[in-house]
């Protein structure tokens, strides 16, 4: 007997709860509540570099873009090495 495929997000799934609670806000954000500035400090910024411009005019975008004060990228952000590409603020 043959078994039919079907793709993850076409498959009906039930949310288990198994207990309601509250979150001290001393402790963080819910995710839809975390503001913008507190992603960009703990997080990355996936990127994909167009041809022509260096990996460090595209970290110096980034950071004018969203006002940061320390960027980098880790490995290269060329697109013939497409795994490497990531840029993200730096903490001090």
């Amino acid at each position: 007997m043959a078994m039919k495929l079907v793709p993850p997000w076409a498959v009906e799934r039930e949310l288990l709860v198994k207990a309601e609670d509250e979150t001290d806000p001393r402790y963080g954000y819910r995710p839809e509540e975390r503001p913008l500035d507190e992603y960009l400090r703990l997080g990355v910024v996936n990127l994909d570099k167009p041809p022509g411009p260096t990996s460090h005019e595209v970290t110096t975008w980034v950071k004018r873009l969203l006002g940061v004060g320390k960027a980098g990228h880790g490995g290269t952000l060329e697109a013939w090495w497409a795994p490497a590409r990531w840029a993200g603020e730096i903490r001090a």
